[in-house]
């Protein structure tokens, strides 16, 4: 059977880590379960913070949108009211009526009475010259021709102008109306008003003090006073926003980098854009206290779910602690009855070894009785010296197998030793000489020079080694070779290969060899072997390898520290 059939299976058991064994437990445990139970109410808290926020912003935005369209409705109706009201007198009246200044004055005093805030009324003609005017200026005969308000209106009948300063030195806007039919073609009745009329206008819709509100034209000039940005004819430093036919709301950042919250709306038929802009509250007093209550309500949650996943998985982790003190008793004691079992083993063996001595001391003793009984004159001295010699031999090799075995049945409980590993095989195989002489077995050590003396337990070393070698034997029906080797794998542990040519493990049983109760042996056996000599190896601080191939042999690898740690 060739190596490829049965291709070369390894394993290694590792020791259990006794060292804060049960309080890596607790806090992994803790941690697991603590983790499971609080993600769910930190991401329900951040849904909630990211919901309530979004409420809250849109409680801030709504009153800016509703703000700008009340303001541009009520700034269309005010100017197409007065709008109307140019008109309808226009076509009303004739040139000649409106050419009479006190006809014309008579007019705006009727304007100012039933509408308000006009300031002058004018007539300009076909050419731009102003042939009338009501007001408290010095304006007839003021050419117009050249004004923007004069060239539209010729394009639109109804023209609004943005905020000028004009002849009249002060900010004012212009509402002119052309007459197309009737007796006044080309005539063109101009009325001024004052920027303050519409800054009252919408500063009396005005919703919260916090606010600014403001009119800017189409090239984003202050149509009346801003507390933010500057006083009327100023640029805005806003800019123009998109053109849009319904009231926006857009969020942007000021010079300072706070947040604003901008609503604005195009005011139909004027130059016109009404603006309203609002400092983005973040520390806004309800939603701030929303906020603490919501991560109160978390952190609480955390301490409670803490304080119950603690405090029952220490209450776990003590339960399963005791059940391992109780298993490592029942254990230890399993492990004792296993070393007696071992020693029973042994006793055929040992009875032999003594049997030889004894049966020499037998027959010095008799030869010496006989040297004695059968002559009236003592032996020669040097021939009872050598009778004594043998007897006193053959007693201290008694001595010997009788120690070896009391040492090897000794307590369980771990003793440090400083141990020569060579001279503890050697010694452990004296149990066994006999049935490896009997059954043919060749035992062969490979002992490099530089391998130390280690500190471990002698008598608990003593038993891995032996249910080992035990193992060894067994795996070998007829004859074989077992090979003791030692190694030096660092500087801190020294490599213990124990290898036979006996059948192998088959590589779905590696995995489970060192398992309490598992067995492969045909035979019959507890299982309890393996799984003893694991023990006792975790407990001295080392570590058990093994490798098989089926067919060609076992090889164990027990690693020991040089100097034992205390678990």
């Amino acid at each position: 059977m060739s190596n490829a059939d049965h291709p070369t299976a390894q394993y290694t058991a590792v020791p259990t880590l006794h060292r804060r064994r049960y309080r890596h437990l607790l806090l992994q445990a803790s941690f697991s379960i603590g983790l499971t139970a609080i993600l769910p109410l930190v991401v329900m808290t951040w849904i909630n913070i990211r919901q309530f926020g979004d409420a809250f912003h849109q409680e801030l935005i709504r009153p800016v949108n509703r703000f700008t369209s009340n303001a541009k409705h009520s700034l269309e109706f005010f100017l197409q009211e007065r709008s109307s009201a140019l008109s309808l007198a226009i076509r009303e009246k004739s040139v000649e009526v409106l050419r009479d200044e006190e006809s014309l004055a008579r007019l705006l005093a009727n304007m100012k009475d039933t509408f308000g805030g006009f300031v002058d009324l004018g007539l300009v003609d076909p050419d731009g010259i102003q042939v009338s005017y009501a007001g408290p200026y010095d304006l007839r005969g003021r050419d117009y021709s050249q004004q923007d308000w004069f060239h539209a209106v010729w394009l639109r009948v109804i023209d609004i102008s943005s905020v000028f300063m004009g002849y009249r030195h002060f900010p004012h806007f212009v509402i002119a109306v052309r007459e197309e039919f009737r007796d006044n073609p080309g005539y063109i009745l101009r009325a001024t008003f004052d920027t303050d009329i519409i800054n009252k206008l919408i500063s009396g819709l005005e919703p919260d003090s916090s606010s600014d509100v403001f009119l800017i034209d189409r090239q984003g000039i202050l149509q009346t006073p801003s507390r933010m940005y500057g006083n009327v004819m100023e640029a805005s430093p806003l800019g123009v926003p998109p053109f849009s036919s319904i009231p926006e709301v857009y969020e942007t950042t000021g010079a300072n980098g706070e947040p604003l919250i901008v609503g604005y709306a195009y005011v139909d038929n004027s130059p016109f854009i009404v603006m309203e802009v609002l400092r983005a509250a973040t520390d806004n007093p309800g939603w701030s206290s929303l906020r603490r209550n919501l991560l109160l309500f978390l952190l609480g949650s955390v301490v409670v779910v803490l304080v119950v996943v603690i405090s029952g998985t220490r209450y776990m982790v003590n339960r399963i602690r005791e059940v391992d003190l109780r298993r490592a008793s029942i254990f230890h004691k399993i492990e004792y009855t296993n070393k007696l079992a071992a020693i029973g083993r042994l006793g055929a063996g040992v009875a032999h070894e003594i049997n030889n001595p004894l049966a020499i001391i037998g027959e010095k003793a008799g030869l010496m009785q006989d040297l004695l009984l059968m002559s009236d004159s003592p032996p020669g001295r040097q021939k009872l010296l050598d009778i004594t010699d043998s007897i006193l031999k053959s007693v201290d090799r008694c001595s010997v197998i009788t120690h070896r075995l009391l040492g090897f049945a000794k307590h369980m409980d771990v003793q440090k030793d400083r141990i020569d590993i060579e001279l503890l095989l050697k010694d452990v195989l004296g149990f066994l000489e006999k049935e490896a002489e009997y059954r043919g077995i060749d035992v062969v050590f490979q002992v490099p020079p530089e391998i130390p003396s280690i500190e471990s337990d002698r008598g608990q070393l003593q038993q891995v080694f032996l249910n080992l070698i035990n193992n060894a034997f067994s795996a070998m029906e007829n004859g074989g070779r077992l090979t003791l080797a030692l190694e030096l794998e660092d500087q801190q542990h020294v490599a213990i290969h124990i290898k036979d040519t006996g059948s192998g493990i088959a590589p779905e049983h590696l995995p489970h060899i060192f398992e309490p109760f598992f067995t492969t042996k045909q035979s019959g056996g507890t299982g309890l072997g393996l799984s003893i000599t694991y023990g006792i190896v975790d407990k001295l601080g080392g570590e058990i390898r093994v490798s098989s191939q089926v067919g060609n042999g076992t090889s164990f690898s027990v690693v020991l520290p040089v100097q034992r740690k205390e678990h």
